[in-house]
This record gives C-alpha cells, structure tokens and sequence, in this order.
C-alpha cells in the first residue's frame, strides 16, 4: 500500500509493505514531521488511528472487493472528510490551521 500525504501542493509517501504489521506510530511521527516545518499541528487529529482504518478499510482487497471501505466513509472519522474513489482508494482531507491536509491511500493491487 502507499500512503500519500499532502499540505498546499508539497506531498510526502510512505510505502507500507505489510499492512497486517504497519508501524502506525511511525508513520504519525513522519506525518507530524512533515507538516510541522510547513506550520501545520497535527496533533489536535488522531492520524495513527486514521491511518490504521484506512488500512484496514482496503487491506485484502486483492480479489475486487473494497473490505470495509465504503463503510468506513459512510461512518466517518472525527476531524477528517472521508471519500472512497473507485478501485479502493481511500482520501481524508482535514482543515488544519487554515491549511488543508489530505491523506490519500492506495492499494497495492
């Protein structure tokens, strides 16, 4: 799966190759890191989680089917707008300080 991450136009991926055993912490941190310099906190969202559930949204969708994606849009997640894209990728877009920030997943498939 990749991770895009993107604040005004500057983005930032991570690839994450076992979705089952992602380090979450760790993306967060390189997330936090990323938008720090560009003034964003991202502290007041709960990106671990977020990043989590969007992983589990699309993960083990190999044979067409999105998982739990739809459902996990159709619920929503506090702090973000959530959109599921044909061939299951998922977005988040958060108003952070006056800046946008959108985190978008893809699978690998």
């Amino acid at each position: 799966m990749l991770l895009d991450v993107n604040i005004g136009g500057d983005s930032m991926s991570a690839q994450i190759d076992d979705p089952f055993h992602a380090d979450l912490d760790a993306l967060a941190g390189r997330i936090e890191q990323f938008a720090s310099p560009k003034g964003v906190n991202v502290s007041t969202l709960d990106v671990r989680n977020i990043i989590g559930r969007m992983i589990k949204g699309i993960a083990g969708c190999e044979h067409g089917c999105p998982a739990d994606a739809k459902g996990f849009v159709a619920a929503g997640f506090r702090g973000f707008d959530l959109q599921y894209i044909e061939g299951g990728i998922l977005s988040a877009t958060a108003n952070v300080s006056g800046r946008v920030l959108n985190l978008k997943m893809f699978p690998d498939f």
